[in-house]
């Protein structure tokens, strides 16, 4: 792969598992001494730091990037398109809203991205072998997060602020019991059984 890193976006998704909320991905340009610096302060893939590092980390990430954005799709979307297709959405608008169009993406996991004219890899485990992409995991996951703590009070009742839109045991209860809420996956099991009960 013959491009600078300033020329390389890493491309990563969050949510796709959860049951409530949209899927949340990053695009994140970051130069050679952005990621000595960032990888020296411990970055890796956002599921193995801890909420406090992460936020941390987000900040540097945004003080140091040449580029990022996060883009999302809707729970609208999701259910109309499915998941995957929905991620690969939320993926490409990130990439598309960068303030500069990168001549590479290294997109975390094993499909492209499609209708994108720029060249791209998959990388399966990508978030904790590409620092681009771990960077992107961080910012996708910690904007997700915020956004559901805030809809925790819009929707309470779904220990939402803690399971942060997963289908934790407290949240499948409220779904039997509250029933979904406009921003809950209605294509996705656990919400369509709860509409099926009693």
């Amino acid at each position: 792969m013959d491009y600078a890193s300033e020329q390389i976006a890493g491309v990563d998704e969050v949510g796709r598992g959860a049951l409530f909320g949209p899927v949340v991905a990053a695009a994140v340009i970051l130069s050679d001494e952005a990621i000595e610096q960032l990888v020296a302060q411990g970055m890796t893939d956002s599921k193995k730091l801890s909420p406090r590092r992460r936020l941390l980390l987000m900040k540097q990430i945004r003080e140091l990037a040449i580029g990022f954005r996060v883009g999302m799709a809707s729970v609208y979307e999701i259910d109309r398109l499915n998941i995957l297709q929905a991620s690969l959405l939320a993926m490409r608008r990130a990439v598309l809203g960068l303030p500069s169009t990168p001549q590479f993406c290294l997109v975390d996991g094993n499909q492209r991205i499609p209708n994108l004219l720029v060249q791209q890899r998959t990388v399966i485990k990508g978030d904790q072998s590409e620092p681009a992409i771990a960077a992107a995991s961080i910012l996708a996951k910690v904007w997700r997060d915020q956004l559901i703590v805030r809809l925790d009070q819009r929707y309470p009742g779904y220990d939402l602020a803690s399971n942060k839109g997963y289908g934790s045991a407290k949240h499948r209860q409220a779904l039997q019991e509250l029933r979904p809420t406009h921003q809950h996956r209605l294509s996705f099991a656990p919400c369509q059984a709860s509409l099926l009960s009693d």
